[in-house]
């Protein structure tokens, strides 16, 4: 599995009312979710809703997704058309809820120092090789191991065990 996209940066500490403001919580369709996507990253110099397109990828500083444990985050992300995030660290729970919901995130501290704001990257899953084509560099992350890559490919946890039970 690979993903190939433009770059939206963010610093440390991005929390998941920055993520999907809590006054969107009303709603858990995805599509409404996307919509207020990032809208309150203030320090961001571009506006995410209207720039993002399918494919484009996410990197950011420590401790993404830091703050409440809602999954309406990674969802609010993975259905704005982001195909993959990468951090130097996440926030343990936002860092569960992502793969339940089959959101990739690779946390590789050289490509988050590195990667900037519109830079076009490549990343591909089963290697953990995450290459930076406007640089010309490459960063090594930890791959997951293929269960995992089976559950995000499926669609997140609940879409992979509809699979196994033959429910789809």
């Amino acid at each position: 599995m690979k993903a190939n996209g433009t770059v939206f940066k963010y610093g440390d500490n991005i929390d998941t009312d920055v993520i999907i403001p809590a006054r969107y919580l009303n709603s858990s369709d995805p599509k409404e979710l996307a919509k207020h996507c990032m809208e309150d990253a203030i320090h961001s110099t571009v506006n995410f809703v209207d720039n993002v397109k399918d494919g484009d990828i996410m990197v950011a500083e420590k401790n993404f997704g830091c703050g409440s444990s809602r999954e309406h985050a990674p969802i609010a992300i993975k259905a704005s058309g982001i195909s993959c995030v990468i951090a130097k660290t996440f926030a343990r729970i936002f860092y569960r809820n992502a793969i339940n919901i089959g959101l990739p995130i690779l946390e590789c501290e050289e490509a988050a120092d590195d990667i900037d704001m519109g830079d076009n990257v490549e990343v591909d899953f089963d290697t953990g090789v995450i290459t930076n084509i406007t640089k010309n560099k490459t960063y090594q992350a930890e791959p997951f191991p293929p269960f995992m890559q089976d559950m995000m490919a499926a669609g997140g946890l609940i879409e992979q065990t509809k699979v196994k039970l033959g429910l789809k």
